[in-house]
């Protein structure tokens, strides 16, 4: 065995038992069928526990292949009603916890079944997404089937009755914590008979009777923790709930309009209680409340974490249930955009809570808390707008060191969060260069490349993408390097990532040296039968790279020619327009311009110039057969063709023809032959004016072309060939017309290219065709509207 390599096989199998504990279900499954040692192991029972099925594919196939070692599982986590159909096949009849999002197509009769074969179950929560079409019916059905329940969440039910909560009194007597969450209606009076509840939440529900709670919840007996946020409950209620309740220690109510219009009252007075709204110090009065010290600052859940020791059975129950209520109701404020009284909720402590939620021992209070983070920065999702303070305070309080810390997390759920969090957050300079500095890349590269999960992937590539607009150091390599990820999303993130950093010419030069030119020519290769918006990502960016003429000549050596060609017939016409454009400023070299006659572009570009339904996509096509075919690539055919394959025979001639007949078909699109007879009879401007307006293509005033290829139109008005003749002085009024943006740089070029010269003796030969010399009459006057003076 060489020196520093392991072999596997020879560890203790406590230490192969926990590296397997650290892989997802499925990899544990396909590493465990490596060897016969490995198989018992990766059935051991404490690796089976627990399952987290959110991040992947799970159906009954899925189930049934995993049911053998399910036997012990007693914690489980899901998504979506087709995998709450699927668990059942796991036969996990010793289930204790079970936790599921993206709930609402979930039934009454799914949920029946679920309750009727787990009957130890212990703990069962569905949320946040409302669950629309479970009813009271399957509440009770919990109530008969589960009689060891102590937690049940349940979010968005219509109605929960009477009846239901009764049977959960009757049924369940170790029910503890109960949450109805924006539930339209809950049985305010059946409530008060559940005597065994300690904590309990209505959050989010309307039309609450408060005369109801206020005179009957304060005699639960055990209620120890009430959140009523996003509710109307007013000062009257909240007062004798705080003043009534024997043992009412916290009392959450955070984003409760009427109750905040109530300026001056303060809860201070209720010894030993606290209220949580958003006009307390809410560090400051849990430090008051369970450690008397109200100097603990932020620190208050990390000094429960640390002293735990101290076994305070009570604590050890509230401050659990107060950090997910904390995260739910934060998450919800951060995604609804509330704004007024939140703004400076958040600077001054809503970051801090999120940031210390992100520390809790509950991995769903962790995401939801980095969930929020990456929320409640954003003013505005469309403009990619963040709010600086904001992200000021998470960085003040470490916020960068724990979202590296949770991507790092083997747990998928973590991971996603974390880096859609660093994705929002880095939208603003300091940030990004501060998660650089600390070695953000390397874990997001590490997220993107490794990960087997998409979602994962895709928000560590949106997070290279923002930390590559300031440019740290290795974000372009990274993001160049995830162009070859398996996953279309992630593809399309780093594609998309690198095009818009392509819109900053400075740029270039840099994405090209990361390997930004083979990385687009593979996936413009890879990508025809891809969506169209990783087609377009990949035509935008070789456009914007095929500008440099090195890199033009790279795209046509590393075989970009035939991909562009392909996506030139694609369906969506923003792709085929990109595509013509790269082929335009891939033609300017002679070598490009043969290989895209070997590669059947003739006929390519022909479609374009008389198909296509955007005129720019017209245009440049017909650029590009032009700029083949005016003579250059016929020179340098006599050398030789740099052919990729000896088999194929070229012949110019007949490509050639078929070029110019397109192009002359392109011009008389925009020639009308009575507006043409009108201008040569008339030096009137206005009879020019209306040739312009019927020439014009709008989106050509935005290119912006270089001294060569504008020479490259001024040598082609002298072309033997009548059509490039006048093709060319149709390109060049195109790129003077005014109001253009590039207008006076363009006409400064054609001064120092000769062009009055030659348009003139084009607007004076009698053998030159009349949109010829109408076309370069009007570029003429065009040069003088922009005040250039020209010596002949």
């Amino acid at each position: 065995m060489p020196q520093g390599v392991v072999d596997w096989r020879s560890l203790p199998d406590d230490i192969l038992i926990q590296l397997l504990s650290c892989l997802s279900y499925r990899d544990r499954a396909s590493l465990s069928a490596c060897c016969k040692k490995w198989r018992v192991l990766g059935n051991s029972p404490c690796l089976w526990t627990s399952l987290d099925l959110r991040s992947h594919k799970f159906d009954a196939n899925v189930a049934s292949s995993l049911a053998s070692r399910c036997v012990h599982l007693q914690k489980l986590r899901f998504h979506g009603a087709e995998a709450a159909e699927a668990l059942l096949h796991l036969r996990a009849k010793n289930l204790r916890e079970l936790s599921g999002n993206g709930c609402w197509k979930m039934t009454d009769i799914n949920l029946a079944v679920i309750a009727a074969r787990h009957e130890l179950l212990q703990s069962l929560q569905l949320g946040p997404d409302f669950c629309h079409e479970v009813t009271s019916e399957a509440i009770k059905a919990i109530a008969h089937c589960c009689p060891s329940l102590n937690k049940l969440r349940l979010s968005g039910i219509r109605d929960v009755n009477a009846d239901s909560i009764n049977a959960l009194a009757t049924y369940c007597p170790k029910l503890t914590d109960i949450g109805f969450i924006d539930c339209l209606c809950v049985d305010e009076l059946a409530l008060g008979n559940v005597q065994s509840v300690r904590f309990l939440s209505v959050a989010g529900t309307p039309s609450m009777k408060w005369s109801v709670v206020s005179h009957l919840w304060h005699k639960l007996p055990n209620l120890t923790g009430l959140d009523v946020s996003r509710t109307d409950i007013g000062l009257s209620a909240v007062s004798s709930l705080l003043s009534l309740s024997l043992n009412l220690k916290i009392l959450i109510a955070l984003n409760c309009p009427i109750l905040e219009e109530e300026t001056s009252f303060s809860a201070s007075k209720y010894k030993n209680k606290l209220l949580i709204s958003l006009s307390t110090d809410i560090f400051k009065g849990l430090g008051s409340l369970f450690f008397d010290n109200t100097n603990r600052g932020k620190n208050v859940f990390l000094d429960w974490r640390t002293s735990k020791s101290n076994n305070d059975k009570g604590l050890d129950e509230i401050i659990p249930w107060l950090e997910w209520m904390l995260s739910h109701i934060l998450l919800h404020s951060a995604v609804s955009r509330q704004q007024g009284g939140l703004d400076n909720f958040w600077v001054e402590q809503g970051a801090s809570l999120l940031l210390s939620l992100m520390q809790s021992s509950q991995e769903d209070v962790q995401e939801r808390a980095a969930r929020g983070l990456a929320n409640f920065v954003a003013i505005d999702d469309e403009n990619a707008s963040i709010d600086c303070e904001r992200v000021e305070a998470v960085m003040r309080d470490g916020g960068i060191h724990l979202l590296l810390g949770l991507a790092k997390s083997y747990r998928e759920g973590l991971q996603s969060e974390a880096a859609n969090a660093i994705a929002n957050l880095s939208l603003n300079a300091n940030f990004a260069k501060a998660v650089a500095e600390e070695g953000g890349i390397e874990i997001l590269v590490m997220l993107a490349r490794k990960c087997k999960y998409e979602g994962v992937q895709e928000q560590a590539a949106r997070a290279l993408a923002n930390l590559s607009v300031g440019q740290e150091a290795g974000a372009f390599e990274a993001l160049v390097q995830l162009t070859h990820s398996l996953h279309e999303g992630v593809r399309k993130e780093a594609a998309y990532a690198l095009w818009n950093l392509l819109c900053d010419d400075r740029n270039h030069e840099a994405i090209a040296a990361a390997g930004g030119v083979q990385a687009f020519v593979a996936l413009a290769r890879s990508c025809s039968n891809a969506s169209p918006g990783l087609q377009e990502s990949a035509a935008g960016a070789l456009l914007a790279l095929s500008f440099s003429e090195a890199n033009s000549i790279a795209i046509g050596r590393e075989g970009g020619v035939a991909p562009l060609i392909a996506l030139a017939r694609s369906e969506a016409e923003y792709v085929r327009e990109s595509a013509a454009g790269a082929l335009w400023n891939l033609s300017f070299n002679p070598g490009n311009a043969l290989r895209i006659v070997e590669e059947g572009g003739v006929a390519a570009l022909g479609d374009l110039c008389s198909s296509s339904v955007s005129k720019m996509t017209r245009f440049n096509a017909a650029l590009t057969l032009s700029c083949m075919f005016d003579g250059r690539m016929d020179e340098f055919s006599l050398v030789g063709t740099l052919s990729e394959s000896a088999s194929k025979s070229v012949c110019l001639d007949g490509a050639r023809r078929m070029a110019m007949e397109h192009i002359e078909a392109f011009i008389r699109m925009f020639s009308n032959q009575q507006t043409f007879a009108a201008a040569a009879a008339s030096s009137v401007p206005a009879a020019q004016a209306h040739v312009t307006e019927s020439a014009r293509i709008q989106e050509a005033g935005h290119l912006e072309c270089n001294g060569a290829e504008v020479g490259r139109f001024v040598t082609m008005l002298q072309n033997p060939s009548s059509i490039l003749k006048t093709f060319a002085a149709f390109a060049l009024l195109q790129f003077t017309i005014p109001g253009g943006q590039h207008v006076i740089h363009h006409a400064s070029l054609m001064q120092k290219a000769g062009a009055a010269r030659v348009l003139r003796s084009v607007a004076a030969a009698t053998t030159t065709p009349l949109e010829a010399k109408i076309f370069a009459r009007i570029v003429l006057r065009n040069l003088e509207y922009h005040n250039i003076e020209y010596t002949v």
